[in-house]
């Protein structure tokens, strides 16, 4: 999210502010008469927690439903029902809020199934630590367990070094088509990638990383052979960089879905396939967006510019970058992309090729995050506690 204007100086919304402002932007967007949206949509509360920052399903477990609350705990909703205690709860190893401040970008930031959970019980979450770092680590699901996972499974996978500012983080966690654990990293934080991390590949930081998080014998992960940057100076583990923000990412078939925060004046969306993804340089911090930010400090290769962006009118500051829809439910938006913006709370769509940029009807102040149900349905998180679940305005109970 972003660093120097949203999360971090943000206390947490209250329930009653959450009511009012999404009630005042949908009196807005009837009175100003707002272009019709492919369909017009609206967001199903399914549950309330405490500062929810991701939503994510584990293959094999159709009913359940995962949200991780940003303080250390991840929270199941079970066929629509909020089970009490936690699946995890390692809130003495996630330094964040209160510690780091109302409304601060560190915490438990997300959670990543691999498709052969089921069997192996592992998964994989990240967080920051006491330091700043970003770790990515390692949990057993205990066995005959659905639903409880075991604090003392905690096997450290990789720790990025983030120790300069608190901002910045990015931290979402995906496993892409080809069985690989994706990992956004931030810039490191203060403005203007200070620290000049996002461009230079010997660092980790303003990155999409890229590994197979087994052990090894010698080592906490694997290096797959195919990222761009083996045998070549710089750090193995890249996949691809030039990235301010990428808070949050997803997969869309072999398509990478990309959302990333902007400095004062531009968001950006890529949306490209992962053979165009490896190796790109996307840009920052000598663009923003598609603007020239610093021509001084170009990447070494060309950038790839963003398929969308928008600007910062209307409130808007922070992009959280969503899903392509899927859900059979919605079928007239099938193929789009939706996202929203953290500060205005609105949730609108697009063409998967950046084109005709719609609003959906709906208004989610403190927007989070997006996530994508085992049929396709999308959830979006909103940090003052609400995890709704995306469905058309005519639709009625929730699945």
């Amino acid at each position: 999210m972003r660093g120097e204007s949203t999360l971090p100086e943000r206390s947490r919304p209250s329930r009653l502010s959450e009511s009012a402002v999404a009630l005042l932007f949908a009196a807005l967007l009837g009175a100003g008469g707002a272009p019709a949206a492919a369909q017009t949509l609206k967001a199903v509360p399914v549950g309330a927690f405490d500062a929810p920052v991701h939503v994510a399903v584990a293959p094999g477990y159709r009913k359940l439903v995962f949200v991780v609350e940003r303080a250390g705990r991840i929270r199941v909703l079970r066929n629509g029902q909020t089970l009490a205690r936690p699946f995890l709860d390692i809130r003495k190893h996630v330094f964040g809020p209160p510690d780091s401040g109302a409304g601060g970008e560190q915490g438990l930031l997300s959670v990543a199934f691999p498709a052969s959970y089921r069997n192996s019980r592992r998964f994989y979450v990240a967080y920051t630590n006491g330091k700043g770092d970003l770790v990515v680590a390692e949990f057993r699901r205990k066995k005959k367990r659905a639903v409880r996972a075991s604090r003392k499974s905690r096997r450290v996978v990789l720790r990025v070094p983030h120790r300069d500012a608190r901002n910045h983080n990015g931290g979402q966690l995906q496993f892409g088509p080809d069985g690989r654990l994706y990992i956004a990293t931030g810039d490191g934080g203060g403005g203007g990638d200070g620290f000049d991390n996002a461009r230079k590949l010997d660092r980790l930081l303003g990155k999409i990383l890229r590994i197979n998080p087994r052990q090894t014998r010698t080592g906490a992960y694997r290096i797959p052979k195919s990222n761009p940057f083996v045998g070549t100076p710089g750090r193995d583990e890249i996949f691809a960089y030039g990235l301010r923000n990428p808070w949050r990412f997803a997969f869309d078939g072999n398509r990478l879905l990309i959302g990333d925060v902007g400095q004062g004046a531009w968001e950006e969306v890529n949306i490209l396939t992962l053979a165009e993804a490896r190796g790109a340089n996307f840009g920052w911090p000598q663009y923003e967006g598609n603007a020239v930010y610093d021509n001084d400090r170009p990447g070494p290769d060309t950038p790839t510019f963003p398929v969308f962006v928008y600007d910062h009118s209307g409130g808007r500051c922070s992009i959280t970058g969503g899903h392509i829809v899927r859900d059979p439910a919605i079928p007239a938006m099938t193929g789009r992309y939706v996202y929203g913006d953290f500060c205005s709370g609105e949730v609108r769509s697009i063409a998967a090729d950046g084109t005709d940029d719609q609003p959906t009807g709906i208004g989610l102040p403190g927007l989070s995050s997006f996530g994508l149900g085992v049929d396709g349905q999308i959830y979006a998180a909103q940090l003052g506690g609400t995890v709704s679940r995306i469905a058309a305005a005519t639709a009625s109970a929730p699945r």
